[in-house]
């Protein structure tokens, strides 16, 4: 079927928050049956956490459309045991615990290779599955920080500016997809499975290639003051006259002769490169002396890497954005949660459906495994397993 290259790929998804849920988000959207192994008590933890969408968190009913939930008590030797069943099936998990955390639960790539040999089984973690930090806590901001992307952001002489954007969390779960889609061709191949061990560290600094370059041939500039971040007046950032924004990214010489010759400035010319503040002065001059609706008009049609910067309710409106598919609008009687699509989605393959209550599947899921009925009670008395209502 068009757009589902990976139907009949089965998904364990043991991962919370981030970079796990989207991870496997990139696979759904692709074909794979992703099965969230939730815990008994809340399951993952974005299901609560605001903003929210008529009660539900709006981060979790954006990263995990068409997945379903069981609920498993992994501490107790049955949900371990069911878990293993379950991993025999799969030809994919994926889980993001602190390293170590499941082999103490029986449950790592060892155990289930003894069921699965096949089997794929990525593990996200903060800071890899060996090293000396590999125990340490950490957040999206603190990978961005260690890895050098935090120090070179902002302006020069201000606080760093906090990415809008989760960069050490979603880089990880690019390189985990793409690791998955590797070994999967390798395990077909092979018949033997793979240990994958992604540290969100390891991604944030990968995503360093350009600054480590720079630093390489010398460059030492500070926040704002790199060739890539503010150097030179021809790859700025600029204030409008009603105090709005435009960025302007005219590296090359013909783009930047282009620039030049629209705003009928050709004093500008020699300056693409400068350093000098006097310099910067020019342009700031030029940008305030129009409103961001009159650049707008200016810029239309231009060939010279030049944009007004947009809010983010004008991006979801942007007419190439649109024509694209990337803005998902909710479905009829969904939560109205706008989801944002990627370049791998087919855009005319439907939506894959609702985000799955906390053990909705349970049952379902468990039945696949021949355990239903009377078993299901007992298990569900015991604490070993929670069936959604």
């Amino acid at each position: 079927m068009s757009g589902q290259p990976l139907a009949g790929v089965r998904i364990l998804d043991l991962s919370r928050l981030l970079p796990g849920p989207f991870c496997t988000l990139l696979l759904a959207d692709l074909g794979a049956e992703v099965i969230k192994v939730e815990d008994l008590e809340g399951g993952d933890y974005i299901r609560t956490m605001p903003p929210f969408i008529d009660g539900q968190g709006a981060y979790f009913l954006a990263l995990n459309p068409g997945k379903k939930s069981v609920s498993l008590n992994l501490k107790a030797p049955a949900g371990r045991e069911l878990f293993l069943k379950l991993a025999a099936t799969a030809q994919v998990i994926v889980e993001s615990f602190r390293a170590g955390t499941v082999d103490r639960l029986g449950i790592g790539f060892e155990a289930v290779r003894a069921v699965n040999p096949r089997v794929v089984y990525c593990s996200i973690s903060g800071f890899g599955q060996d090293g000396p930090d590999r125990d340490r806590a950490g957040h999206d901001l603190d990978f961005a920080a260690r890895s050098g992307i935090l120090g070179l952001t902002g302006r020069p002489g201000a606080v760093p500016a906090i990415p809008p954007v989760q960069i050490a969390d979603l880089s990880s779960a690019m390189y985990a997809a793409a690791g998955i889609l590797a070994y999967l061709r390798e395990s077909e191949r092979t018949g033997r499975g793979r240990h994958i061990d992604i540290g969100m560290l390891d991604s944030a600094v990968a995503w360093m290639i350009m600054p480590v370059a720079e630093h390489a041939a010398g460059e030492r500039g500070g926040p704002g003051r790199r060739p890539l971040t503010g150097k030179h007046p021809c790859y700025n950032v600029y204030r409008t006259r009603d105090g709005r924004h435009v960025c302007l990214a005219a590296l090359e010489k013909k783009f930047w002769c282009a620039f030049c010759a629209k705003v009928g400035r050709d004093d500008l010319l020699p300056l693409q490169f400068s350093e000098k503040p006097e310099d910067f002065a020019l342009f700031e001059e030029l940008f305030a002396g129009r409103t961001a609706d009159e650049w707008a008009a200016l810029l239309e049609g231009t060939d010279f890497c030049c944009d007004v910067v947009p809010t983010l309710g004008e991006v979801l409106e942007d007419r190439q954005i649109r024509h694209r598919g990337l803005v998902i609008p909710p479905a009829p009687g969904a939560p109205a949660v706008i989801r944002v699509g990627h370049p791998l989605r087919e855009r005319a393959a439907a939506d894959h459906g609702a985000c799955p209550g906390h053990g909705q599947h349970t049952a379902e899921v468990l039945g696949g495994l021949g355990i239903a009925g009377a078993r299901l009670d007992e298990l569900e008395a015991a604490g070993v397993i929670r069936r959604g209502r």
